[in-house]
């Protein structure tokens, strides 16, 4: 598990970003094909195998449902919970997770780059307004150099961000970097604290790439959950 510094402080969150692999090695998989037992898996590695996850059928749009109990919560590209004991989870392979933490709340995101073109972290961040002061980090995703393409992500996501934050166009196509680009959509959204994990899905061989791999790529979570 990769896990982030400001995240690590706060003593109420528990959470953590899977990688290929588990604490014993063997491989860990939570995509399509996942079970509880993975699931499981995972949460061990936490530290909290005990606690059961909520996961979200994942769409590339904006939508964003509230979990109180394990298990599929619905289609939508965030999860959001003020359940003490339970973990909530979304899954990449390049795409951007994000996790959000308050004083009594916690919510992950998944950020593609239609996602975030639609808005899904502002459609998240309104979701948990009053709910206090808010700390996100954004883990491990396709860096700029890795990630290619069309004018049409350009324009997508540069509907909410300055394309001078995300954009590289040193190359004939423009590069984009996703994870730059969901740090500056948290803050316009007012998130003063947000951390950013600095890790390629491509470059990193821990981790499960879609570019890399291709239809054999699995897929990793983004995790986080309330201490009981």
């Amino acid at each position: 598990m990769l896990t982030a510094i400001s995240l690590n402080a706060q003593a109420h969150i528990v959470h953590g970003f899977s990688t290929r692999c588990d604490r014993s090695g063997a491989a860990l998989d939570l995509g399509l094909g996942s079970g509880p037992q993975d699931w499981a898996r995972a949460a061990g590695d936490l530290g909290v195998g005990d606690l059961g996850t909520a996961i979200v059928s994942q769409v590339h749009g904006r939508g964003v449902i509230w979990a109180d109990r394990p298990g599929l919560a619905g289609e939508a590209d965030a999860v959001l919970s003020r359940t003490p004991g339970l973990l909530v989870a979304v899954r990449t392979a390049d795409c951007v997770p994000v996790l959000v933490s308050g004083p009594e709340v916690v919510g992950a995101i998944h950020a593609g780059w239609r996602g975030l073109a639609a808005g899904v972290i502002p459609a998240a961040i309104e979701a948990l307004e009053g709910c206090g002061p808010l700390r996100a980090v954004v883990g491990p995703s396709i860096c700029m150099d890795c990630y290619e393409v069309g004018e049409e992500v350009v324009q997508g996501i540069a509907q909410w961000v300055d394309p001078a934050r995300f954009v590289s166009r040193s190359q004939p196509r423009p590069h984009v970097d996703p994870g730059l680009a969901a740090v500056a959509q948290l803050e316009a959204c007012g998130v003063q604290q947000v951390e950013h994990l600095k890790v390629c899905t491509v470059c990193d061989g821990r981790l499960w790439s879609y570019r890399q791999d291709g239809a054999d790529a699995g897929r990793q979570a983004a995790i986080v959950g309330l201490r009981c």
